[in-house]
């Protein structure tokens, strides 16, 4: 594939977004291709990306073909899987519109409490997608919360499935979407009520909480009820991933 040169890029990185690896890339091209701005793509998956690459050229997009370690530059991660798109910037749904989609659909989401490995919240972002999970909240405090790249990797084009909210109030959202009549579920492991046996109404958030320190105090009184996941006792308790992936799945089973 010829070369061309490289397109001077001076605005802010906010203004745009890095994806990269293979199936969070094509689903990109599936689902926005019109947010596609550039594509890198190494020699190795040229191949396997093809119509990307085809209907980038046709459309006079940047298109070039990078080393390993150009691509390693351009992503600042070694996991590019030698693919990377620069696209406008990913839409986030307004809570508003969160509170309407679950009415209507009597929908189900997933609240994330200060979760913030990329590789959990990837891991979960794919799971929703896979179950038919309506939408996912990122919830931190400032700076507000994102979606970061390795995230978008690990959720293997999940990314592209499901609603995204963010806020740097979860505790307040939650509140609004109670008020909406939403159901609030929270995964506590020191909780009486079994996830197994809990019988989840719809529409329903579900709320996992940081990785070594649970829900917050205020997450908590937003709960209408929260739950364990019961094991043999051998461990504390479950990654936040697995937890919610198991959670996840009650949802839908109910």
């Amino acid at each position: 594939m010829p070369k061309q040169p490289r397109r001077p890029d001076e605005r802010k990185a906010s203004e745009h977004d890095c994806i990269y690896g293979i199936r969070a890339s094509l689903a990109v091209f599936d689902v926005r291709r019109a947010d596609i701005e550039r594509v890198a793509v190494s020699r190795a998956v040229r191949g396997d990306v093809d119509p990307l690459v085809k209907w980038a050229t046709q459309r006079g997009i940047p298109c070039r073909e990078e080393r390993d370690d150009e691509l390693a530059s351009l992503t600042h991660s070694q996991n590019h899987e030698g693919l990377c798109l620069v696209t406008k910037p990913r839409k986030f749904v307004a809570q508003a519109d969160l509170a309407e989609l679950l009415s209507r659909r009597k929908g189900s989401a997933v609240a994330l409490d200060r979760v913030r490995n990329p590789y959990n919240v990837g891991a979960i972002v794919r799971t929703a997608a896979f179950f038919g999970v309506d939408a996912v909240i990122l919830g931190a405090p400032a700076p507000h919360p994102a979606l970061a790249p390795d995230a978008v990797r690990v959720a293997e084009g999940g990314a592209e499935h499901v609603a995204l909210a963010r806020t740097t109030d979860l505790a307040d959202t939650l509140a609004r979407l109670r008020k909406r009549g939403i159901a609030i579920v929270g995964a506590d492991a020191a909780a009486k009520a079994s996830a197994r046996t809990f019988r989840f109404a719809r529409p329903v958030v579900i709320v996992v909480g940081h990785e070594r320190e649970g829900l917050g105090a205020r997450m908590r009184e937003q709960c209408d009820t929260l739950v364990a996941i019961e094991g043999s006792g051998v461990v504390e308790s479950l990654n936040v991933a697995v937890a919610a992936g198991v959670l996840i799945s009650s949802i839908t089973e109910g």
